[in-house]
């Protein structure tokens, strides 16, 4: 019973936090509403037994991302009521449309297909999200995930240092 008593009141934080961040006009509250979407969803993460997926929201999303996102709202000044005051002619109606047909389409492909699914144990299942299972599947020499995990690390580590090479150069 405790389980689903959290998960309600995780859902509430979540939705409001998710509406207040589409209808709020400045930027920074909307993406501070953002990052209590993350934390909630990092929450959930942990309550499903994926330690590891919810550290992961946490540092990369709610973290990094997020602080990104706060930096060039900064940078380009975002905040300041001038930038705050565009006409946006069908904006809102446009978005509403397109929601409804999202909505419709999640409705109507839910109706027509079933995700197949397996038969998995409950000790299986717990042991799936946690750093040690994570591991095993990343570094299995006979499993396919350590050459585009290593890939991914050099070319993130070429992008830093060109960033850093193309800054020191206009200075």
């Amino acid at each position: 019973m405790p389980a689903i008593i959290l998960f309600w009141i995780l859902a509430i934080v979540c939705v409001g936090a998710a509406l207040t961040m589409v209808t709020t006009a400045n930027p920074v509250r909307s993406a501070l509403a953002l990052v209590v979407c993350f934390l909630t969803l990092a929450v959930y993460y942990v309550t499903l037994s994926a330690q590891f997926i919810g550290a992961v929201q946490v540092v990369v999303y709610a973290g990094a991302v997020m602080v990104l996102f706060l930096f060039v709202i900064m940078l380009l000044n975002l905040g300041a009521p001038a930038a705050r005051t565009s006409e946006g002619s069908g904006q809102r109606t446009a978005a509403v449309a397109l929601g409804a047909v999202l909505l419709l389409v999640l409705f109507v492909s839910g109706m027509f297909f079933e995700v197949p699914g397996r038969a998995v144990s409950a000790a299986s299942a717990q042991a799936q999200g946690t750093v040690k299972a994570v591991g095993l599947t990343l570094y299995n020499p006979h499993l396919p995930w350590l050459f585009p995990f290593e890939a991914t690390s050099l070319l993130l580590l070429v992008a830093v240092v060109g960033a850093i090479v193309m800054t020191r150069r206009q200075v």
